[in-house]
């Protein structure tokens, strides 16, 4: 017997003195499959097509299509008596404030300011019946960040709104007024490379993110969402509260300058601000001061005191709106002053209108991005309420409800809808307990757009511009958090920063696909260098612990063990390797080509002179922390086992979760006709197990 075995032997007994080896465990050396056949281990079926072919034969398709619409069951178990007042309440102070916000937010989607009615009316009945969340008000597209476990109460914000106006002004005429723009006719007699109206791009992009969002619901994708980080969606929105900004000075200003298309508009934008700044309209900006300033004072101040006596907001944005309707109607406006107003405003709802199919290949890229981030703002603010209400909120069943809402607004007008976090908070505070309360809102809608519609035609649109950049206060905010991620991970303040800087500069959906591919890219390089480290043993206890960051661990003389943490595939074989020839020491390819070199020179090592200094006599590979595992990953493996196994050293697996185990057992099955290695549960099982192989010696 070796030195080195009589030293590795002594440390055995002397571990087998402390307090803790006294005590024997009472079962066997289980290697993997041993335990597998003692344990009555079974692999779970998965679902078949048979089997599902016989669910599909069995399944009730009554219970199934109630499933689909949640209305039914509520309905059913409605407390009038006591949940009626609340949601007429609710549902009375939403509409109120619909009004002003719908008809702000609709010129950010470059179409005529009573499509923000239109979309606070259709949509929402749709989503009434189908929808799962109580207490989501649907409307223009408003995002507020929601993080992991809190959240920003930070206004509205039309980022999808943005987003659609941007497909608007690239595939419709772009010298057309919106106000007066015709919302079924082509205009082919105009020059230009498209020629559509606004209306009919907003509607084929609404009809087009429905049919995303259904096609999402068939194939259960709403997991997709989960690609947007926190970090990708606190920059984005911060970089298209910037862009809001941006595109709403000319209107602060009074300013007439050309609509910009394409990459880098809002850099262009800004330069035609800068040289038109001479030109402005001192009416408008005077009446954008005071209306500014007039919000502010009330959001900061009145509203906080307000809250303290009376659940009902101030609706100061309606306040505004009439007051600014009213002035520029008795002053004459328009006409002595020339400012721009909303203009005309349709009487009646409007006529059915199928969207325009063939520009439908045109926005479905567009439409991609509005359906990812639509969805997100939705599902994240709907288990927000569900969590803080304690009811269950169907997340694929809520992609339904979007689908068919978009699809059935795109008949009539509408632009892409979403929650809004203002109005569903306000919905729930002032009493709101269900649905009903939007039945109400739309009621109050319907009334409007009936007969008071034209009341507002002579509103100034500095005003409209007025609301949107106030709203977007909490959103600037959001730029504080960029100074969190960077204390907490470089990696999450680059994608900050990066998919920030390219909403502003380039353009806001190539931002959002920037974001995610840095994000996706980040990832994939961290998966390819996983975390690897050695292990020693705390005396007296069971632990193993990493060598490098607990000082009080012990090596094991004649035994590495080392810990892998993460996926193991054909993308970080190199590093694997790399790592663990590092970590234990010696790298077999190494030391076989030396001894090869010798024999070739004619010289020949004592067989317990070549032992002495190898110290190295087993590594134990710690697969507790092993994700996943590919073919590649497995046949690497089984390369370094038999690598280690010709200078003599013991090469096991252990802790190997039973899917890992599962695949490595048919890889190696496979390419070998055998199991190959010695995989076992623990690390203990290991150690035992080589002991006995060196005493057997």
């Amino acid at each position: 017997m070796s030195k080195d075995h009589t030293q590795f032997l002594n440390i055995i007994n002397m571990e087998k003195n402390n307090a803790f080896l006294q005590v024997h465990i009472e079962r066997p050396v289980y290697e993997q499959e041993t335990l597998n056949k003692d344990c009555h281990y079974e692999k779970p079926k998965s679902l078949g097509f048979q089997d599902a072919i016989c669910d599909l034969k069995h399944r009730n398709w009554k219970s199934y299509f109630t499933s689909t619409i949640p209305s039914i069951h509520w309905l059913r178990n409605y407390n009038w008596k006591e949940s009626i007042m609340p949601d007429v309440i609710s549902g009375l102070t939403v509409a109120i404030m619909h009004i002003p916000q719908g008809m702000a937010y609709a010129l950010l989607g470059n179409v005529p300011p009573v499509v923000g009615i239109y979309m606070a009316f259709f949509p929402v009945l749709v989503y009434f019946f189908f929808g799962t969340s109580r207490h989501v008000s649907m409307e223009l597209i408003r995002q507020a960040r929601t993080m992991k476990h809190y959240w920003h109460s930070s206004g509205t914000f039309a980022v999808v709104c943005l987003m659609t106006g941007k497909t608007v002004a690239s595939y419709s005429v772009s010298h057309i007024d919106i106000t007066n723009s015709s919302t079924t006719t082509t205009l082919s007699n105009l020059p230009g490379e498209y020629y559509y109206t606004p209306m009919q791009v907003a509607t084929a992009v609404t009809l087009m993110v429905g049919i995303i969002q259904i096609i999402m619901y068939t194939f259960h994708l709403g997991i997709i969402s989960t690609l947007l980080s926190d970090p990708l969606v606190n920059s984005f929105t911060t970089g298209a509260a910037v862009c809001v900004l941006i595109s709403q000075i000319k209107d602060l200003f009074g300013l007439k300058i050309p609509r910009q298309k394409g990459y880098f508009k809002f850099i262009f934008t800004l330069i035609n601000i800068f040289k038109e700044i001479q030109n402005t309209n001192l009416t408008a900006l005077l009446i954008s001061s005071i209306t500014i300033v007039g919000l502010v004072l009330n959001n900061e101040f009145l509203k906080p005191w307000a809250s303290k006596k009376c659940s009902i907001p101030i609706p100061i944005e309606l306040i505004a709106v009439v007051s600014g309707t009213l002035v520029s109607k008795y002053f004459c406006f328009s006409t002595m002053y020339n400012i721009q107003v909303v203009g005309n405003i349709p009487t009646g709802l409007p006529t059915p209108t199928v969207p325009t199919f063939q520009l439908l290949h045109l926005v479905a890229t567009d439409s991609i991005a509005i359906t990812m981030v639509s969805y997100t703002i939705t599902i994240s603010m709907a288990l927000i309420f569900a969590q803080k209400l304690n009811y269950k909120i169907n997340s694929n069943q809520e992609l339904l409800a979007m689908g068919l809402s978009n699809v059935a607004g795109s008949f009539f007008s509408c632009m892409p809808v979403s929650a809004s976090l203002s109005r569903s908070l306000i919905q729930q505070t002032v009493g709101g307990r269900t649905q009903i309360a939007s039945l109400v809102s739309c009621t109050i809608l319907l009334i409007i757009l009936l007969w008071i519609g034209p009341f507002f035609e002579p509103l100034p649109r500095c005003v409209l511009a007025s609301i949107i950049v106030v709203a977007l206060k909490g959103m600037f905010q959001q730029a504080n958090q960029l100074i969190k991620f960077w204390k907490l991970n470089k990696s999450d303040a680059l994608i900050w920063i990066l998919t920030f800087l390219t909403v502003v500069i380039v353009n806001i959906d190539i931002g959002l696909l920037a974001g995610m591919i840095i994000s996706l890219a980040i990832i994939l390089l961290q998966s390819l260098r996983p975390y690897i480290c050695l292990l020693g043993y705390i005396p007296n206890t069971d632990l193993y612990l990493d060598m490098s960051r607990f000082k009080a661990a012990i090596e094991i003389p004649g035994i590495k063990i080392v810990h892998y943490c993460g996926t193991l595939n054909f993308a970080n074989i190199s590093h694997f390797k790399a790592e663990l020839y590092r970590l234990v020491g010696v790298n077999p390819t190494k030391v076989i080509e030396h001894k090869t070199e010798l024999r070739e020179k004619g010289i020949y090592m004592d067989t317990e002179d070549s032992e002495d200094k190898q110290e190295l006599r087993c590594i134990i590979m710690d697969m507790s922390a092993l994700s996943y595992i590919d073919s590649s990953g497995v046949i690497a493996l089984n390369s370094v086992m038999r690598e280690f196994q010709q200078i003599d050293v013991h090469f096991y697996l252990v802790s190997c979760r039973t899917p890992i185990f599962e695949t490595i057992k048919k890889c190696d099955l496979y390419l070998y006709g055998t199991l190959t290695f010695k995989i076992f549960a623990t690390i203990q099982d290991a150690k035992t197990y080589l002991e006995k192989e060196l005493y057997s010696r």
